[in-house]
């Protein structure tokens, strides 16, 4: 049985095999032609190709920590959706009564009202994962074959999102959201309509009414954000030189490295010739193992890039929209059977 770390390890040398085997494949190359066609001569000084690895680290580092901090910021919206939407949900259940109301109406009509406003909302956060979802051309890591690989894909990815809407609102309400561009727009707009004409019946005190609005601008407020992170991608000019910089350093390295064992080997050679002749072959795992850590440090802030694409190291909107949604729904009081189940988790990724 592994471990977890154990299993990352893996995961992740599984996950970067194609490129390891081109870095082995790149560096026996070199090694065999400089073994056996005698090509000392051709070597570049360790100088140069310090400063560019020098170089590519630093924006490599860069490129990190602002992938990182993109994923960070969206996950962090994301958790501000969970606590909004719960605090929603608790004041529609307490501040829709017959409390200000002339005309009072039953508990089985209140109940109505506040499952429709429940419903509308998680109708909102269907449609906001299903935006956040939607392809972007910049969006390329979802695309590459290690990626596809993995047992498993985002609900929204082949889903339609009128059928996902519609258990959560009216025929009227979906049939208007549908035509709007922004839906996730438009479901809010249909909540503080809804929250309004409550209040001029006198289910919603007025107070209540400023706080609930407050909460819809909130949601307003996190929904901006994430729209922001999706449709702002980072800066193509800075992932581009950083992926092409990376390259060149890793297509560079064997000019000065081989050269280097080559010639440890000769003085090697001198007391022991069988172990100084093919001393430099041990270039080569030295070799693959600086290159796939350039290569597997750029790649992760390539991937950390777009938190939302759909992708095994993304921010699992969807498994956070079904929480609340569950959170809601048996808060309603409705029982387990009739509330969907969580998406499931494939290889310990959720989506």
């Amino acid at each position: 049985m592994y471990t977890k770390k154990t299993y990352s390890t893996i995961e992740m040398a599984w996950w970067t095999r194609f490129e390891s085997f081109l870095f082995l494949f790149i560096i026996l190359i070199w090694v065999g032609a400089y073994y056996f066609f005698d090509l000392a001569w051709l070597k570049i000084p360790w100088t140069p190709l310090a400063l560019i690895g020098t170089a590519v680290a630093f924006v490599i580092g860069f490129q990190n920590n602002s992938a990182y901090g993109r994923i960070w910021e969206a996950r962090k919206i994301w958790g501000g959706v969970v606590n909004t939407s719960r605090t929603f949900g608790m004041f529609v259940q307490d501040m829709v009564t017959n409390e200000y109301c002339d005309d009072e109406v039953t508990d089985v009509m209140l109940r109505k009202e506040v499952q429709v406003l429940t419903y509308r909302h998680i109708a909102w956060m269907t449609a906001l994962r299903h935006a956040m979802r939607a392809p972007r051309s910049w969006e390329t890591t979802v695309r590459h074959r290690t990626n596809q690989e993995w047992e498993g894909k985002p609900p929204e990815r082949g889903a339609e999102l009128s059928k996902d809407l519609e258990p959560y609102l009216s025929n009227d309400d979906l049939k208007d959201v549908l035509v709007k561009d922004n839906k996730q727009t438009a479901v809010l707009y249909q909540q503080s309509h809804h929250l309004r004409a409550l209040k001029e019946k006198g289910l919603i005190w007025e107070f209540s009414f400023l706080q609930l609005e407050g909460v819809l601008e909130e949601l307003f407020t996190l929904q901006g954000k994430s729209e922001r992170i999706k449709n702002f991608p980072y800066p193509r000019h800075f992932a581009t030189l950083n992926h092409f910089f990376m390259w060149i350093f890793v297509l560079l390295l064997p000019f000065a490295l081989v050269p280097q064992f080559g010639e440890i080997g000769a003085q090697i050679a001198e007391e022991h010739p069988i172990m100084g002749d093919l001393f430099i072959w041990l270039c080569v795992p030295f070799y693959v193992i600086v290159a796939w850590i350039f290569h597997t440090m750029e790649r992760i802030g390539r991937t950390g890039e777009n938190p939302f694409e759909g992708t095994a190291n993304d921010v699992p909107i969807s498994t956070i929209a079904r929480g609340i949604e569950i959170d809601l729904r048996q808060n309603l009081g409705e029982n387990k059977d009739a509330i969907p189940q969580q998406f499931p988790m494939k290889r310990n990724v959720q989506f």
